[in-house]
């Protein structure tokens, strides 16, 4: 399946599938090659910018908020073509979900205060001399800002 169709398709979904389906598609863009935890951090990285709201108030204005995440770097004609891969993706996806639908102290938390991450083979940001919160396969987690749930 094309990108370009996955992100048209989330606009027509109601809420919270349209969400679901964008965190499916940025867990595998960005961590389909990592292990569980890995892909489960980059998960919470995109519901806690959601929480903060700086991104955009759905997960799918986060992820794809202009070079922030995959589905705004990659061309739209990606193809995801892994299916297993992308089964592991919804199911980790879902289940962040649901964690981060827990009260925050009863979430379990993979990279604790995370607002960002990056593939250091790949990428070299200005903020990469952030505080490093932790490195899990490929990507290291960084407190870039302390985000603060925009309800609080």
């Amino acid at each position: 399946m094309k990108l370009a169709w996955i992100l048209w398709l989330s606009q027509m979904l109601p809420q919270p599938a349209a969400d679901s389906l964008c965190l499916s598609t940025t867990v595998y863009l960005e961590a389909r090659d990592q292990s569980v935890r890995g892909q489960q951090a980059v998960a919470e990285v995109a519901l806690r910018r959601r929480d903060s709201g700086l991104w955009g108030n759905t997960l799918c204005k986060v992820v794809t908020a202009p070079k922030q995440f995959a589905p705004s770097l990659v061309p739209t004609d990606t193809n995801l073509r892994n299916d297993d891969a992308w089964a592991e993706a919804v199911a980790i996806a879902l289940d962040s979900q649901r964690n981060w639908a827990l009260p925050p102290g009863k979430r379990r938390e993979i990279v604790p205060g995370a607002s960002h991450f990056a593939a250091s083979a790949i990428a070299s940001p200005s903020w990469r001399n952030a505080y490093q919160v932790a490195t899990i396969g490929d990507h290291t987690f960084y407190r870039v800002q302390k985000l603060k749930p925009r309800h609080a």
